[in-house]
């Protein structure tokens, strides 16, 4: 049983320039704008809440937008009034998504996802590349980290070596395997952002993480493990991060699970592409 949050903020705007090398000149100032971990299942989060995060993004009036992920919690039954409100995203170069661990318990599960998504003109990418934005610009879409046909090398190794490329990849943790790959910009979610978030500016969960492994009982390793299991890399939590040469931003959703969230607002992220 899923128990709907109590604790709820309005949707925050978050604006972040993003530097990529050898990015095309008519690419300069490209618009890209980025939800995700919807958990549309009639608790996580109510149609006004979505009806306003839609708003935001249209009015970015973007480029593209980019989806990274679990649009539903379990049963696929929500996605087909989810593609209804999805429909009215509006962007230049239309809708481009991944999915999440949660849009994959089952090929029939996630085939349904598939479908519904695609009737609302998104393009689902798994374990592919397209080009919306032009030949100068690759979106590579993973198959979600927990799943097991997440291959990065066979579908990088497509790519041309100098070509710049957007990645949506739901789980941060796959960030650490991406690091031998050319990654200008990996969009992410999966974490909710941590959803309560401490005044230290801290996520409590990653805190209680790191408190934990302090203390030696068999009670707290098995805390531990469970945390570890939903991400391992607490450090990039939220927000933008630099992994070596590659840039990782992880998104804090929309959705979000009971209690709810605390100085951690549901987020609409508008990615500004500026040549380095």
């Amino acid at each position: 049983m899923i128990l709907p949050p109590f604790l709820l903020e309005p949707v925050r705007v978050e604006r972040v320039a993003i530097a990529i090398t050898d990015l095309p000149p008519d690419l300069e100032g490209c618009k890209i704008v980025h939800l995700s971990d919807l958990h549309y299942d009639g608790q996580s989060l109510g149609d006004g809440m979505l009806q306003e995060a839609i708003a935001l993004v249209n009015a970015e009036n973007p480029d593209l937008i980019a989806l990274t992920g679990d649009y539903i919690s379990d049963d696929p039954a929500p996605m087909i009034p989810l593609a209804n409100h999805l429909k009215d995203l509006k962007s230049r170069c239309g809708v481009v998504a991944s999915l999440g661990n949660h849009d994959n318990q089952g090929l029939a599960q996630r085939q349904a996802v598939i479908d519904a998504l695609q009737s609302a003109e998104i393009m689902v990418l798994w374990n592919a590349i397209a080009y919306p934005l032009g030949p100068g610009l690759a979106v590579v879409g993973l198959a979600d980290l927990w799943s097991r046909e997440f291959k990065p090398q066979p579908v990088f190794a497509a790519l041309p070596p100098g070509l710049p490329r957007l990645v949506l990849s739901h789980n941060p943790d796959s960030a650490a395997q991406l690091q031998s790959c050319r990654v200008d910009l990996q969009l992410a979610g999966h974490t909710h952002g941590g959803q309560i978030v401490l005044p230290s500016g801290e996520p409590l969960l990653e805190n209680f993480v790191r408190w934990k492994r302090r203390v030696p009982l068999p009670v707290a390793k098995k805390l531990v493990m469970n945390l570890d299991f939903t991400i391992r890399h607490w450090e990039w939590v939220q927000g933008h991060h630099w992994l070596g040469r590659n840039q990782l931003y992880v998104n804090r959703g929309l959705g979000s699970y009971f209690p709810g969230r605390l100085n951690c607002p549901p987020e609409v992220t508008v990615l500004t592409l500026n040549a380095k």
